[in-house]
């Protein structure tokens, strides 16, 4: 309202400069007076119109808008005629220019509304059609750069709705497997300890087979252990619940300590293990035992699955402001279709067509710490064996 007053006040201001010169104080005073009184009126009726009728499409908003006008004309022209400024002759000359523009400019007005009334309406269909689950809707709007400004946010937002339900998809195909990894791997162990337990209980066992059985639900207790605790340790890392001890480490003397806690385990399946450490010239930033546990997890997925007589090497070496870390080994290698999701949850190595025997849990737990180090770990390629990289900083 505020700028609409400022125009009427400036419109009289303008005729009174125009007119005074050449037809008086008096006849420019009236004559502002008219037109500042009309435009006061045309522009309240206008947001009247905007207030009272929110929802008035928008080609009538411009008729109004025209209308508007020319009556502000046409009523000043005649006013002005039987006031004596203009004489009868040269109002009835400008109200017909004034009608015949009219009729020009509500036409012209049409014309520059019906784009922006195509493209409103196509705005509207497209985000009709992405309520309603579309995903490939395309928006484009160039009748007006703030219509494709808005043509271009809405089609952000359906990119941005796509990538989103994408990622909550895979998310919940993910937890969908998880659920039936957990299951699988749960079922097997539990079965055998149900059956020898009852073996046990029912005394149908001698003592040879009952100390057998015991060992056998050890092992098996163990592994439902450690499968709890790696999955308990993944959610944290996954939830960053986890409290990090950050120190400058010994890398040379972590890996060594690896490697030897590792070797009794490989030396039984016929396996060398070794370090080769070359001289660093910083220690690494790093928290030592979840550090060294995925050297544990890498060097025991080597081992399992280098036959007898092959080896595993834990290599590292400077690289800039990192330190690279390899575990190498002389075995089968990665088929070309595990590799790809090699880190990921519950994912298994195939050793001569079969699943391997693990949860699969240890190499997308070493991924979480790693990346948790700010670092990163991938397949490096190879012609023979598996060679498993990581980077730390130093």
């Amino acid at each position: 309202m505020r700028r609409s007053a400022a125009v009427v006040v400036a419109s009289g201001a303008l005729i009174v400069a125009i007119v005074a010169p050449v037809y008086g104080a008096e006849a420019a005073l009236v004559t502002a007076g008219l037109v500042a009184a009309l435009s006061a009126l045309g522009l309240a009726a206008a947001h009247w119109v905007d207030e009272a009728h929110p929802r008035r499409p928008l080609q009538v908003r411009f008729d109004l808008v025209v209308g508007t006008a020319v009556c502000v004309i046409l009523v000043t022209v005649i006013a002005g005629a039987d006031l004596m400024f203009v004489s009868n002759h040269d109002a009835l000359i400008v109200s017909a220019i004034v009608l015949a523009a009219a009729l020009v400019a509500l036409r012209a007005a049409r014309v520059a509304s019906s784009g922006v009334v195509r493209e409103v309406g196509a705005i509207r269909d497209a985000l009709t059609a992405v309520g309603e689950g579309e995903r490939e809707t395309r928006v484009h709007a160039g009748a007006a750069a703030e219509l494709s400004e808005v043509a271009d946010a809405a089609a952000r937002m359906i990119e941005q709705l796509r990538e989103e339900e994408k990622r909550r998809d895979a998310a919940d195909a993910a937890r969908r497997n998880l659920v039936a990894s957990i299951s699988h791997d749960l079922r097997t162990p539990l079965a055998s300890l149900r059956l020898m337990l009852a073996a046990i209980e029912d005394g149908v066992v001698d003592e040879d087979s009952r100390d057998r059985y015991l060992a056998t639900m050890h092992t098996h207790v163990g592994a439902l252990g450690s499968l709890v605790d790696d999955l308990f340790e993944l959610s944290r890392l996954d939830a960053g619940d986890l409290e990090w001890s950050i120190r400058q480490v010994e890398l040379p003397q972590l890996v060594d300590e690896a490697v030897a806690a590792m070797r009794v385990g490989a030396e039984a399946k016929g396996v060398a293990v070794a370090a080769d450490v070359r001289p660093l010239p910083r220690p690494a930033r790093a928290d030592p035992e979840r550090l060294q546990r995925v050297l544990f997890n890498l060097i025991e997925n080597a081992i399992r699955h280098t036959p007898a007589d092959g080896s595993v090497t834990v290599r590292a070496e400077p690289a800039g402001d990192w330190v690279e870390i390899e575990v190498a080994d002389t075995g089968i290698g990665v088929p070309a279709e595990d590799r790809e999701r090699l880190f990921e949850p519950f994912v298994r190595g195939t050793s001569n067509g079969e699943h391997d025997a693990g949860a699969g849990l240890g190499l997308a737990l070493s991924r979480a710490i790693i990346e948790a180090h700010g670092g990163r770990i991938w397949l490096a390629d190879t012609k023979a064996g598996t060679r498993v990289r990581f980077v730390i900083p130093t």
